[in-house]
Parts: C-alpha cells; sequence; structure tokens
C-alpha cells in the first residue's frame, strides 16, 4: 500500500505573532515552525497502517527551503520519503494543485491530510484533493481502518457517530483520536538524514485569494474578580456592566 501524506509547516502557537508590510505579510522572525499537529496524527496514523500492509509512506509539502527541518522530522518519525514543493503555500487552493498534480503521477492508495492547519484553519485540502483526483474524500476523520482494498472511516456527527466506507483510492482528513503523535527516537533521527527528500517545481495555479491585511485579537479586557459569597454583586455586574442577563 502505498500513503501519501500531506504536511504543513505552521508556527508553535506559543510564539508571538505580528505583521510587517502595512500588515499584509506574517513576520517570521524568530517564530518557531513545527509540523501541523493534524499532519501529525495523518503520518502516525500513516506508519502503522504502512508497517502492517508491508507498504511506503511518502509526504509531501508545499514551501520553501526553510521547510526542510519540519520535514526531516516527518522522516524521523516513520516516512520512507519526502517530496517538497518548491513554492510559497499562497491558499489552499494552490497547495490542493499541488498535491493532485504530484498524486496523479504516483498512484496512492491512500492519500492523508490534518483535518486543517492551525495557522489557516480552513479544513479544505482533502476536500479539494479528492475533487481534483476525482476520487472520495472524506473529512474530519476520527478513526481508520484499511483492509481488502477498503476504507472505513469513523466520524463524528450530531447526537452519535457514523462510518462509512470507500474503496481505495480515497483522500481522509485527519482528526484527533486516529492516531497518537509519535516521538522520533534517535535511531529515525539519524535515519531521517539518509532519508530520500526530492525538491519538485510548481505546477502553474491562479490563486483564488489574496490577502489583504492581517490583524490580531483585540486586547483582552479588564477582569472583576466577585468573591463566592457575594452573590447579589455578581448578578448586578452581569446585569448592569456585562448586560449577558
Amino acid at each position: 500500500m502505498k500513503i501519501l501524506v500531506c504536511i504543513s509547516n505552521v508556527p508553535d502557537t506559543t510564539s508571538k505573532i505580528t505583521f510587517t508590510n502595512e500588515n499584509t505579510t506574517f513576520n517570521t522572525t524568530g517564530v518557531q515552525y513545527i509540523i501541523n499537529p493534524y499532519d501529525e496524527i495523518a503520518l502516525s496514523k500513516a506508519v502503522d497502517l504502512a508497517a502492517a500492509a508491508s507498504g511506503s509512506v511518502t509526504t509531501i509539502t508545499v514551501g520553501d527551503a526553510s521547510t526542510e527541518p519540519t520535514i526531516r522530522k516527518a522522516l524521523a518519525i516513520g516516512a520512507d520519503n519526502a517530496v517538497r514543493v518548491d513554492a510559497a503555500a499562497s491558499d489552499a487552493w494552490f497547495v490542493a494543485n499541488q498535491i493532485a498534480a504530484y498524486a496523479k503521477n504516483n498512484n496512492f492508495d491512500l492519500i492523508l491530510t490534518g483535518r486543517e492547519s492551525i495557522d489557516y484553519n480552513s479544513a479544505q485540502i482533502a476536500a479539494m484533493v479528492g475533487e481534483l483526483l476525482h476520487i472520495p474524500s472524506v473529512s474530519i476523520a476520527k478513526g481508520i481502518q484499511v483492509a481488502n482494498g477498503q476504507a472505513s472511516v469513523e466520524r463524528e456527527i450530531e447526537g452519535g457517530k457514523e462510518v462509512l466506507t470507500a474503496s481505495l483510492p480515497i483522500v481522509i482528513g485527519t482528526a484527533e483520536g486516529v492516531a497518537e503523535p509519535k516521538i522520533p527516537n534517535m535511531r529515525g533521527i539519524m535515519g531521517a538524514r539518509s532519508k530520500p527528500l526530492e525538491v519538485i517545481a510548481a505546477t502553474a495555479v491562479e490563486p483564488l485569494t489574496k490577502v489583504k491585511s492581517y490583524a490580531t485579537p483585540p486586547a483582552r479586557g479588564s477582569v472583576t474578580l466577585v468573591n463566592e459569597d457575594q452573590v447579589d454583586e455578581l448578578v448586578s455586574l452581569l446585569h448592569n456592566e456585562a448586560k449577558v442577563i
């Protein structure tokens, strides 16, 4: 079984976020980048599935050379080889087209993505890649089983769960619960240095979106503390100041 895992390079959530060029460009100075956590779940599941089926795992990342430390970590976790599309990830449409263009020529049985990236939270890649490849796609998967050329995908819905089945190939966007993220050991870290990392040119795609400007959330307001025995005061504040009752 050949598995392709889509890996995005995202800022650590502890990073201080600022913008430059009149708030039109994200300032990368001093920002620590990591594997998108949802993509890390997808990768961990892919490694387990490949081990059970004597398969292989390839990762694909859209980004410049600065993303390679993240890609090497993915190799250390257990991917067999990696591909980097040498272009900035301008929007989800552009990224999905790069993934689909590579996948078309390599006959993958299973394509895994994270449910979304933690920087833009668009949750679009899995569905777009499936549409571009004309194969089924399922997003926000909570469980994945693959056997006999079929994928069984569990999702949470309002009031319960649903289980979907489809023949391979399929694109699946993974969420929490699919697998526990793997921590690379020393052997994996050393072995990642010699694993293949192929750099390919991007396919020409017209972006569908353009960033006009970025803005940070407003600063948190002041907090009023009320003793637990001052119920009347709490009710008065909620009614007269917060105006929520």
